[in-house]
Order: C-alpha cells, then sequence, then structure tokens
C-alpha cells in the first residue's frame, strides 16, 4: 500500500513536536529519576553532635591500657565501687558520680596520677576502682553473676550521659565508703574551699554499714613509730580505765564531727595526719591503752567528702530517686548532658 508523500510529511512534523520538550533540559539541571514511593529515609545525625568519648585506663596488674566507650567503663567502674546488691537508685546516682568524675578528666585533659601519662585514669581508687571489661564479663559469668552484672548495665542505661554540674561545669563529684553521720566540708580534708562538697547529715550508715564501727589493736612501739613520737611520749601503760588522755588531748573538731587537730604524746597533728600515718579508716577516733597496747576505734570508713555510699543505699531503701539522693549530697547542683560538655570532644 502506497502513503501518499504529505501525508509522511504530516507524520515526521508531528513525531518532533511530540519530543521536543524531552529534548529540552534547563541548563545545569541534572538531578536524577524521581525514586519510586516508599519509606522515608532515616534523618541524619545533627550536625556536630558529639560522638561517645573513649576512655583510656592503665591497667595497673598488667601494665597495659584499655580503651572503651565511656558508659561501658562505667559499668565496670560500678562493678569495683559499689556492691551489685545495692539498690537501683543507690548505684544509678553511683553511676551519675562515676560519670562525672571522668568527664570532668576529659573535659579538662587531666590525666594525673597516670604513670608517664599512658591512659586518663589508672583502675585503682586513685582514680575510680575499676575491673577490666574482660576479667568483668568472664569472671562474673563463671560465677552465675549475670543477673548481678545485667542490674549495673541497667543502672548505667538508665543515667545514660547524665552528668551533674556546677555554674556550667563538671563537678569534683568525690564519694567514699561510709559517713561518721555526717560528711566533710572539702576545706577540713582538703585545701580548696568547694561550694557543692558541704558538709550534710548523713544518719542512713550507722543503721546498715558493716564499716560505721572499726577497732585495731598495734603494740605501742607501732603507734609510736609510726606518729614519730619520742620513745617516751606514751606511756606504757594508763590508768586502771586505759584512758588515754594522759598522752593524748583532741583540740578541735570540724563541722563533720571528725577530729580536725589532736595533740599527742606533746606533738600536734591534724586527723587526717592520725588517720593516715596509722592506715585508719576515718579521722574520727578514740584510743585506750590496754595491756601496753593501743587500741583505736573508728567512726566511718573514708575520707568524708561527698557521697556517701551506704548513705546513698540508705536513702535508696527509703525511697529516694538517684538525682534526690545527689542532691542531698552535693549542694546546689544541677544535671546537664555529656554531649553538652563536651561537645568538642571525641
Amino acid at each position: 500500500m502506497r502513503v501518499h508523500p504529505a501525508i509522511w510529511a504530516v507524520a515526521v512534523l508531528l513525531a518532533l513536536a511530540l519530543a521536543l520538550p524531552l529534548l529540552v533540559v534547563a541548563p545545569g539541571n541534572n538531578a536524577p529519576e524521581p525514586l519510586p514511593p516508599g519509606p522515608a529515609p532515616l534523618p541524619s545525625a545533627e550536625p556536630g553532635a558529639a560522638e561517645e568519648p573513649t576512655v583510656s585506663v592503665y591497667l595497673t596488674k598488667t601494665d597495659t591500657v584499655e580503651e572503651l566507650p565511656l558508659e561501658q567503663y562505667l559499668v565496670g567502674v560500678l562493678a569495683a565501687e559499689m556492691p551489685a546488691e545495692f539498690q537501683l537508685e543507690a548505684l544509678k546516682a553511683q553511676a551519675i558520680a562515676a560519670r562525672t568524675y571522668i568527664v570532668q578528666r576529659l573535659a579538662s585533659g587531666d590525666r594525673s596520677g597516670v604513670p608517664d601519662g599512658k591512659a586518663l585514669v589508672t583502675d585503682t581508687v586513685s582514680h575510680q576502682a575499676y575491673i577490666a571489661h574482660d576479667e568483668l564479663t568472664e569472671e562474673w559469668r563463671r560465677l552465675g553473676k549475670e543477673a548481678e552484672l545485667g542490674k549495673l548495665q541497667q543502672a548505667v542505661k538508665e543515667t545514660a550521659g547524665l552528668v551533674m554540674t556546677y555554674k556550667g561545669k563538671p563537678i569534683t563529684a568525690s564519694f567514699f565508703s561510709t559517713s561518721n553521720g555526717y560528711t566533710e566540708n572539702s576545706e577540713d580534708y582538703w585545701k580548696n574551699e568547694i561550694p557543692y562538697l558541704r558538709s550534710v547529715e548523713s544518719p542512713w550508715d550507722k543503721q546498715i554499714s558493716p564499716k560505721y564501727k572499726t577497732t585495731v589493736t598495734m603494740p605501742r612501739s607501732e603507734f609510736v613509730g609510726k606518729l614519730g613520737l619520742a620513745d617516751g611520749a606514751v606511756p606504757v601503760s594508763a590508768g586502771g580505765d586505759g584512758n588515754a588522755s594522759s598522752f593524748l588531748k583532741v583540740l578541735s573538731y570540724t563541722q563533720g564531727h571528725r577530729i580536725e587537730s589532736v595533740r599527742v604524746g606533746g606533738k600536734t597533728f591534724t586527723g587526717r595526719e592520725v588517720r593516715e600515718k596509722l592506715g585508719l579508716r576515718s579521722s574520727q577516733f578514740s584510743l585506750v591503752m590496754k595491756n601496753g597496747e593501743i587500741e583505736i576505734t573508728t567512726y566511718g570508713n573514708g575520707h568524708g567528702v561527698g557521697m556517701s555510699q551506704y548513705g546513698a543505699e540508705g536513702m535508696a531503701r527509703e525511697g529516694y530517686e538517684a538525682k534526690e539522693i545527689l542532691k542531698h549530697y552535693y549542694t546546689n547542683i544541677s544535671f546537664d548532658k555529656t554531649s553538652n560538655l563536651l561537645s568538642s570532644k571525641k
């Protein structure tokens, strides 16, 4: 069948007219073909959001350094610093205190007390006690303590990123085992007066802590030697009641009811000096002489500044929540997030 040439011409013109819009592309418009309908893409991370910081820990037993995410590190601290049998809210308070301590170190770049500055902290009480990750998971699994480990992980998870602050900066979150009924003002143990480390009552310790009252006995010669006293400064025996008043006189007490200044054998010491020289649990103590030996009774366990761990447990048993516990032991503090305080840190 033959087609008239005019018809062919019309057909060609019509085809060009239909194709022309498809060939016209605006300058610089190289956008890909639209995707078919589907689920909306996930939002991207907030610009500049800080990643979870890494903590380096010097392990004293092996002379090695372990590096791990901050929140994972806190589980090892919690395991070493507080019994897993404690109430969850007490564990959460401890987790926040431990996080605050390490965030302050990270923010300031402080590596003091670490051999050769190899890490941010050691695994000792010089910084925070810590159980290495592999040791913790393997040993606790072997002992059938998965539930206890899970509880510690829960305490860390439920407080994730939470840090105590004062005037916008992470605080010195000091803590200790057991009070004598009160905590100490910072300047009564250290030199600096810190506004949030004030003496507060802590009556719970006496009721529940096995470390509240401790008695130790040492030979007179050891007592004299450790304090650097003259041999005749302490009598060989005391009166019938064993009273030590003939060679010991308390000169003053701190607001936290610990010995501030004491004269022993004619020599004056701070309560802290006596505690450290004799290796006592507390700087609240009393002495008696028995059979030529010195019997020393202490009340509380630790330096007394900041949060009492057994006090926190006592408060948790009474229904207080972690933030309430912390606000009791740290005066006029606030709370912030790690991401805000370490926005420029890695």
